[in-house]
């Protein structure tokens, strides 16, 4: 199937498979199946890793700091700005 495929690799303790840029290329939608059922490819590029294309993890995924819920701050008898304005002036 691909015409340049280097030896496995191990990358973080697994087995990846090295593939070119260019076959990657050629052949993504076999490449993705590939990676569908399981399988781990490091992508190269003038013979240096720039990729590593491998399944998403069954963690729960993680969620980005914008979406995550902001602090509040709680402060009995002052409103925010008066404890701004406190704390500059302290």
């Amino acid at each position: 199937m691909y015409s340049v495929l280097y030896t496995d690799v191990h990358v973080k303790g697994a087995a990846m498979t090295t593939l070119t840029f260019t076959d990657f290329r050629k052949r993504a939608s076999g490449v993705l199946s590939k990676v569908e059922k399981g399988e781990a490819f490091v992508i190269v590029r003038h013979g240096r890793p720039i990729a590593e294309l491998s399944p998403v993890s069954s963690e729960a995924p993680h969620q980005p700091a914008w979406k995550r819920p902001g602090l509040r701050l709680a402060n009995p008898g002052l409103n925010l700005s008066r404890a701004i304005l406190e704390e500059r002036e302290a």
